[in-house]
């Protein structure tokens, strides 16, 4: 078994398209080459990690199409949530609309990759140095406590490494400590995948390699160019 993961897969099957070509021509038909280069390197044993903005629908009918694609690839998938799935309502009734389709919902708790290692999580928001809104710090504590409830549920089941999943990176370029990294730092964290920046410019903010111990893998689609990227496995 591998472990691979891919964010910001951005469809639009089933809601008016949002084009993403402002971001580069690399991005037409983004969907069908991320189908195409999915299945030619996972495998159904495999598991593929999607941590954010899977889909530009507003509810979970407008989804349908999106994640009946996601369910038609290869592998078993665990999404997280980003800053553009509106769609995404109460995480029992999503578990429970695809529980035999290969598609788990990870929010505020874990999923067990084997008998000790797990896949925590969540989305992130702007950190309070890049707060531009008044609730942007009330949001970002909320999610510092979701990520502390996903990591305390691997630990209680007797986790000893960790896969941390999140949306909006959770160290910057510079290094700057923040308290998701930090609470990060506190489990036994291997290995980190975050989405979220598009462009060039916007990918040198996110921390990319290894720090104290913790590999950083940015996996928005246009940075791997819409090829999962392998994070646990050999070639």
């Amino acid at each position: 078994m591998k472990i691979f993961a891919l964010a910001d897969t951005h469809l639009s099957l089933g809601c008016k398209s949002k084009p993403m070509d402002i971001f580069g021509d690399n991005w037409k038909d983004h969907h069908v080459v991320i189908g195409q280069n999915w299945n030619n390197i996972v495998s159904e044993r495999d598991i593929v990690l999607v941590p954010g903005d899977v889909s530009w629908a507003m509810d979970i009918k407008q989804a349908q199409a999106d994640l009946d694609f996601i369910c038609s690839l290869k592998g078993r998938k665990i999404l997280l949530r980003g800053n553009h799935d509106y769609w995404w309502s109460s995480v029992s009734r999503l578990n429970s609309l695809y529980k035999e389709k290969g598609i788990y919902f990870l929010q505020n708790d874990c999923f067990f990759i084997d008998d000790k290692r797990a896949i925590c999580g969540t989305r992130g928001w702007k950190t309070p140095q890049e707060a531009t809104e008044k609730d942007d710090i009330k949001v970002y504590k909320r999610e510092v406590g979701r990520a502390k409830l996903s990591l305390e549920a691997a630990m209680r089941k007797g986790c000893e490494e960790i896969i941390y999943m999140c949306h909006y990176p959770p160290l910057l370029k510079d290094g700057t400590e923040t308290e998701i990294d930090a609470l990060i730092h506190e489990y036994p964290v291997k290995n980190v995948v975050y989405g979220h920046l598009h462009g060039k410019k916007n990918f040198l903010w996110g921390f990319k390699g290894q720090r104290n111990g913790v590999n950083y893998n940015l996996v928005s689609a246009d940075y791997i160019n819409f090829s999962p990227k392998l994070i646990i496995g050999e070639e």
